[in-house]
């Protein structure tokens, strides 16, 4: 049987547009939404409180009341600190399983959400740089790194660090035609924010890697909306995270196709000059069994 979760992102296709608001609004924060009066809802949704009870009605509820009652059972399930799909007894095969299905359908989900038009904006931007920085904080901070890896191999200048001194150390630096690019799932990272309104003020071009209607997203200059349905506050950082990698694959993609045949060639030479590194396919290593 499905919790109220599940079955708020089953139902999300079949909602009104006004409704899809308050599901969405629900599904960013729902450990916040079950403290929530139903006035507070509507109003962080952008919709009117009659809208909210006939979403909570869609639902099989008998209104907003026993909505919260069963969102809030749905989140107990889980494991605290750990993932609300897994629970305190599951075992290997359980927990294996429901990771690897939430990561799925949780990165199918931003799929559909995604704003290509933002995409093919931030490609843009990044394509036309004269120097990019990643910076993200806690588990954020492996994505920047990630991202810095990956951007290393085209031919423009790229900075990252985990330091938050030297982070806005480099956003104070930055200058126009500069691009900062910063991680964060909750968007509420004070150190985050003030890196996007550092390199703003010296007129860098700020992208936002985050979640919709959070200040973060108000201060970048472009922000890439994630739809990600997971509480960072309470448990693991897993969905968030895959999705912010796979959406560096594809702002990495876009950049090597926006440059061209001339620009892949340099990545053909970079590749070439990174296999003596490498041991050639089919190796055995003496004294190692196969």
């Amino acid at each position: 049987m499905m919790n109220m979760l599940e079955n708020i992102q089953s139902q999300l296709e079949r909602l009104s547009k006004s409704e899809r608001k308050v599901a969405d609004t629900i599904l960013r924060a729902p450990q916040e939404a079950i403290h929530k009066s139903i006035a507070t809802l509507a109003a962080e949704a952008g919709v009117s409180e009659p809208t909210v009870n006939r979403f909570c009605r869609r639902l099989d509820t008998r209104g907003f009341p026993d909505f919260k009652l069963l969102l809030a059972q749905s989140l107990a399930t889980g494991t605290p600190w750990v993932n609300r799909n897994v629970d305190e007894n599951d075992d290997v095969k359980a927990y294996s399983d429901k990771i690897f299905e939430s990561a799925m359908a949780s990165l199918d989900q931003v799929r559909n959400g995604l704003d290509i038009n933002a995409v093919n904006r931030a490609v843009d931007w990044l394509s036309q740089a004269k120097k990019i920085s990643f910076f993200g904080l806690g588990s954020s901070s492996t994505v920047a790194h990630d991202a810095m890896n990956k951007f290393l191999r085209f031919n423009v200048p790229v900075f990252w660090s985990d330091d938050i001194v030297l982070q806005r150390m480099s956003c104070m630096n930055s200058s126009e035609g500069d691009v900062v690019v910063l991680f964060s799932h909750t968007g509420r990272t004070r150190q985050i924010v003030e890196l996007a309104r550092l390199a703003h003020e010296n007129e860098a071009m700020v992208i936002a890697v985050t979640t919709a209607n959070t200040p973060l997203a108000h201060e970048a200059g472009l922000a890439l909306l994630l739809d990600v349905p997971e509480d960072t506050d309470v448990y693991i950082p897993m969905v968030s995270r895959l999705a912010q990698l796979t959406l560096l694959d594809v702002l990495a993609t876009g950049f090597t196709l926006r440059r061209g045949a001339k620009f892949r060639d340099n990545l053909k030479r970079v590749k070439e000059a990174l296999r003596e590194s490498r041991f050639d396919r089919g190796t055995i290593i003496p004294g190692k069994t196969p």
